[in-house]
């Protein structure tokens, strides 16, 4: 560094503070800073060599930026013995002037990316669930159903419970809750030999019930209210909103594409359905739906609450059971106690109807 340069340059150069659009005129001082003063001898900035860098500027001008200081300041020097002088202080003129602000912009945007991906999980695929599901082609629905059910049946077996007698009955009492549900004939329902007491809305309208639950039912009107309470998951595309809420961009890009094969969206899917991870407002309407069913067909509703509760105990159950969902059994159980009555309307099937339900699975 050279020694023999005065200490005082007297050559006015032009100075932006960063604040305002004020043009200062100032002198400049060089020690072991630089010291940028008005034309009164007041210290405007005390700037260190190594942090300053070059601008661009017009041909003639030397601009300097100071990467310590505010981003808008801008030191402007025209006379050339002063430039040179000033440069030959300088060991980092030319490098990066943003060199300060990558890491933290990359750590910016890296937090604003994490920060909208989670905004999206929790405020935008809930409202693209919600708005989405309903308008998706039943022959989508069907077919996304198809596969599902494929993928149920390799994971928990695909022993098909078809005993005529027990089918006959099971016919039966599907069709009475589904014309008291107001539901179109797409609605069907297939039992499956099981060890696991649940009951499985599928994607395009098909129920897969399992038949330990069907064993812990003490009469037709728990197994009535069971239907009715997954057909009013089919009836409001519960299923299919999960599907889409939980599923990410993955899922989401099989629906708007149509691949319904791969094996991510296998998974997820079949997973995400056996749990009954529905919300507490869907668990809340699709017992609403079972409550209105079962009073239009005469008969308590309180055999869904009774059958859940019997199974799980009080304080819910866990794992892949029909009541893995909020809200807890008992306050559910409570709910439809309130609501019990004398029956008005007739058995929904006979005695011997019902033990050919029970008996379903015996050819299996």
């Amino acid at each position: 560094m050279p020694h023999d340069l005065p200490s005082h340059i007297t050559p006015e150069a032009i100075y932006f503070d960063g604040t305002s659009s004020r043009r200062h005129r100032v002198t400049l001082s060089f020690g072991e800073r630089l010291l940028i003063q008005n034309l009164e001898g007041e210290t405007l900035a005390s700037w260190a060599f190594g942090d300053l860098r070059r601008a661009d500027a017009p041909s003639g001008i030397l601009r300097l930026c100071n990467i310590a200081a505010a981003p808008l300041a801008r030191l402007e020097i025209r006379d050339p013995g002063l430039a040179a002088q000033l440069t030959a202080r300088c060991t980092g003129l030319d490098a990066s002037a943003s060199a300060r602000h990558s890491t933290a912009r990359i750590v910016g945007w890296s937090v604003a990316a994490a920060a909208s991906v989670l905004l999206i999980a929790v405020f935008g695929l809930p409202l693209i669930a919600e708005r989405l599901a309903p308008l998706l082609p039943r022959s989508f629905e069907q077919r996304l159903g198809v596969v599902v059910e494929q993928q149920v049946k390799t994971l928990l077996g695909d022993r098909v419970c078809d005993d005529p007698a027990g089918q006959a009955a099971l016919a039966k009492l599907v069709e009475a809750v589904r014309s008291a549900g107001g539901l179109d004939d797409h609605v069907a329902l297939v039992v499956l030999s099981s060890g696991i007491p649940n009951a499985v809305a599928l994607p395009g309208g098909k129920v897969l019930l399992f038949s330990a639950l069907l064993a812990a039912a003490n009469d037709p009107d728990e197994i009535a209210a069971v239907i009715a309470h997954e057909f009013g998951h089919v009836a409001h595309h519960d299923n299919i909103k999960v599907l889409i809420h939980n599923g990410s961009a993955s899922f989401l890009i099989g629906l708007l594409f149509g691949d319904l094969s791969g094996s991510g969206a296998l998974v997820f899917a079949t997973k995400t359905l056996i749990s009954s991870s529905y919300s507490r407002e869907a668990e809340h309407d699709a017992d609403t739906f079972s409550i209105e069913v079962m009073q239009k067909l005469g008969r308590s509703p309180k055999g869904l609450g009774e059958l859940l509760f019997r199974i799980t105990g009080k304080q819910g159950g866990s794992g892949l059971d029909i009541v893995s969902s909020h809200p807890l059994t008992e306050d559910r159980r409570d709910r439809m106690r309130s609501l019990d009555a004398v029956p008005t309307g007739p058995p929904l099937l006979t005695d011997a109807e019902w033990r050919a339900l029970q008996a379903i699975c015996k050819r299996s």
